[in-house]
């Protein structure tokens, strides 16, 4: 196939991930929250192993191993943040609970940091189709349980179902629309700068967004409760670890 072809399959199949927040409606609520939290720490080392493993020593590779690479790196770090900072939003994990109903803003923002995704997933297809093949499954990985908890939210605000699932594909357009505006650029412009731009992306969601959630501490009332919260803790840490492993071999076999 051709590299225009693989951008938008990855960029059709990104809005197909954005639905799979509709199963939060058909899983007891007990259920999701038993693997909510695993599936966030698979995804934040998935994220981690992606940039570090395959973005970053793609990028020297391609751009040789100067300051720019670096720079590239902590501008995608710092957009991620901006991102936040100023549309008062972050990736939200729990899909009931005592969160601020956001309603359009997350669906604004899930927009804005799908066409980042976006035009990165393409630069990395870009580059190489390997490399672009496990950007995407990595941002993928992210997707899921940020769809879950979006959706959730959505849901628990007062959204049908069904107007939940149409917006956030809807939302999920964007990743494809930043794919073809990538594409569109690259003979003009240098797009392999885009991938540590992408890897930058991928360690701030990581660091704060996910990480956070799986290392916040609840207060243990007694021993058996205590030893149930390690076990979580266990958990989420071997499924960290296997995300981070999962990278890395894939890396080794490329």
């Amino acid at each position: 196939m051709s590299t225009l072809s693989w951008i938008i399959i990855a960029g059709l199949a990104m809005s197909v991930v954005a639905l799979i927040g509709g199963i939060t409606v058909l899983l007891p609520a007990r259920t999701l929250d038993r693997i909510l939290l695993p599936l966030v720490a698979l995804a934040a080392g998935s994220l981690l192993g992606g940039a570090l493993f395959h973005m970053l020593p793609e990028a020297v590779a391609e751009l040789g191993n100067t300051l720019a690479v670096y720079v590239w790196l902590v501008t995608g770090f710092l957009t991620f943040f901006v991102l936040e900072q100023y549309l008062q939003w972050h990736h939200c994990h729990h899909p009931a609970g005592p969160h601020k109903h956001l309603g359009y803003l997350i669906l604004l923002a899930d927009g804005l940091h799908n066409f980042i995704g976006g035009l990165a997933v393409s630069a990395a297809f870009l580059v190489e189709v390997r490399l672009g093949m496990v950007t995407w499954l990595v941002a993928a990985a992210h997707e899921v349980p940020q769809e879950l908890g979006d959706f959730g939210i959505l849901v628990h605000s007062g959204w049908k179902p069904r107007s939940a699932l149409l917006y956030n594909a809807a939302s999920a357009m964007t990743f494809l629309v930043g794919g073809l505006v990538t594409y569109a650029v690259s003979g003009s412009f240098n797009v392999a700068v885009l991938v540590p731009f992408a890897a930058g992306n991928f360690i701030y969601i990581a660091a704060a967004d996910l990480i956070p959630q799986i290392t916040s501490t609840e207060p243990a009332a007694d021993p058996t409760h205590k030893r149930a919260i390690l076990a979580k803790k266990l958990e989420q840490t071997i499924a960290l670890t296997a995300g981070l492993a999962l990278l890395l071999v894939t890396s080794m076999l490329a």
